[in-house]
């Protein structure tokens, strides 16, 4: 078995990188895609935090390695970014992190407490006392809704709710599609966040029963102040291409928010919020690294 390149991490790394229509491959030593007249394009696989991989993407058994090898997440996703379908899982969790968040997920007095302080994260306030978590999620409804219209009015546009067919892509209107590929985008580096982390995707706290319960969760946070407010400007830009545009602008506000720096960080506020002890990690364990994405990075490569 080789050895890891170097420390599973994230750190100095550009967010994410769509591709489409090619084969993925090692090729003398470097990550390409290969296109179906044989162009190759090299991609600096360590320095992506996460490949967003469209339909017409093939993947060989040495790229997947090489990515695992260096810590790149590889997710699989529908035309555009409507779904995710699959994820890799770049270099595996830590034992210490599973079982606190489990733990915290468990018990439902520390769940509420990890509920609550997301809930006020998002809405940048208190939220009622003495709810339990179905009547927080109510609340959390009505201000999500409210949330939405006050930025399309931002944009000039008029909002009829989020409404659209996940198996079919063109369904919805392009608010709907512009919305569906900004949240791809910022699922993709969630995710990448959450495992570089040593946690699970699936074991959420708002969010569950899903295998990305607690991407979800994450992906809230940050969400209207991120890729809404761009989804809602391509819209009423009404460009020829609009998912491009909205990858492109997501690569954009990625970096301006230095957001993959704030995710972690993020995540271990609101876990503690629980009042569960964080385990001291093994001895043998990488550290967590903060990341700090830079450089190269095309949100819209191929895309």
């Amino acid at each position: 078995m080789l050895p890891p390149l170097r420390p599973i991490t994230i750190k100095e790394r550009t967010s994410l990188v769509f591709l489409e229509r090619g084969e993925l491959d090692v090729i003398d030593g470097a990550f390409v895609l290969v296109d179906k007249n044989g162009v190759r394009t090299q991609i600096p696989i360590g320095a992506v935090a996460c490949l967003m991989l469209e339909p017409g993407i093939r993947v060989s058994h040495a790229a997947v390695t090489l990515a695992s090898r260096v810590g790149c997440l590889l997710v699989w996703i529908g035309e555009a970014g409507v779904r995710l379908y699959a994820a890799g899982q770049p270099g595996g969790a830590r034992s210490d992190r599973l079982l606190y968040q489990a733990k915290l997920a468990l018990d439902e007095s520390a769940r509420l407490k990890v509920v609550r302080k997301m809930y006020e994260l998002r809405f940048s306030g208190p939220v009622p006392e003495h709810h339990s978590v179905e009547q927080l999620r109510g609340v959390e409804g009505a201000r999500v809704r409210e949330m939405y219209h006050q930025i399309a009015r931002r944009y000039g546009l008029e909002w009829t709710g989020r409404r659209y067919d996940p198996d079919e892509w063109g369904s919805g209107d392009l608010q709907n599609r512009c919305l569906s590929s900004a949240t791809a985008c910022l699922y993709g580096i969630a995710e990448a966040a959450i495992l570089a982390a040593g946690y699970a995707p699936a074991i959420g706290f708002i969010h569950t029963g899903k295998p990305r319960s607690f991407v979800y969760d994450v992906a809230d946070l940050f969400k209207f102040e991120t890729v809404v407010p761009v989804a809602f400007r391509v819209a009423a830009q009404n460009p020829i291409s609009p998912e491009r545009s909205v990858r492109l602008g997501c690569r954009d506000m990625f970096r301006e928010t230095r957001l993959l720096r704030r995710i972690i960080p993020t995540i271990e506020q609101v876990l503690e919020a629980g009042g569960v002890p964080v385990p001291e990690a093994p001895e043998d364990c990488v550290p967590i690294a903060i990341p700090e994405p830079e450089g190269f990075g095309d949100a819209g490569h191929r895309g």
